[in-house]
């Protein structure tokens, strides 16, 4: 439980999270949803390119070393949350692998390991405050 933390940053990985063809599409609308009601978001991958359309649904794109530290160091994390104007401990990353959950955590931010997206969208949900799920139309 995150108690008094105000988590206001969401970090995502690439490879194993947004590439994944049955899971993909729902975080990344997850992101866009979380941006649009007011968090900051950052895809942040070790590859060195992403999907234009995937890049687009973030308000920050980090691709390989962010301020000289890479994946899954915890200063890579700490600069990453800093591109997004935020200490780490207002963020929370998802990644598909342990060393950068623990990476992430260790810099002061929530890990998420992401490995199918229903429980990593209910986690999001949480922790952020933004439905997991696009409403539905209502009904009559």
């Amino acid at each position: 439980m995150t108690g008094s933390r105000t988590l206001r940053g969401l970090i995502v990985d690439y490879g194993g999270v947004l590439d994944d063809p049955a899971d993909g599409a729902l975080l990344l609308g997850y992101a866009r949803r979380a941006a649009a009601a007011g968090v900051r978001t950052a895809l942040f991958s070790g590859a060195h390119a992403v999907p234009d359309d995937v890049a687009a649904a973030f308000g920050t794109v980090l691709l390989g070393a962010v301020r000289g530290a890479r994946k899954p160091s915890p200063d890579a994390f700490a600069a990453a949350a800093a591109e997004l104007g935020l200490p780490a401990a207002d963020c929370v990353v998802v990644d598909d692998l342990g060393a950068c959950v623990r990476g992430a955590a260790a810099a002061g931010a929530v890990g998420v390991h992401h490995t199918v997206a229903g429980p990593t969208l209910a986690e999001l949900e949480v922790l952020l405050g933004v439905p997991a799920r696009e409403p539905g139309p209502r009904g009559p």
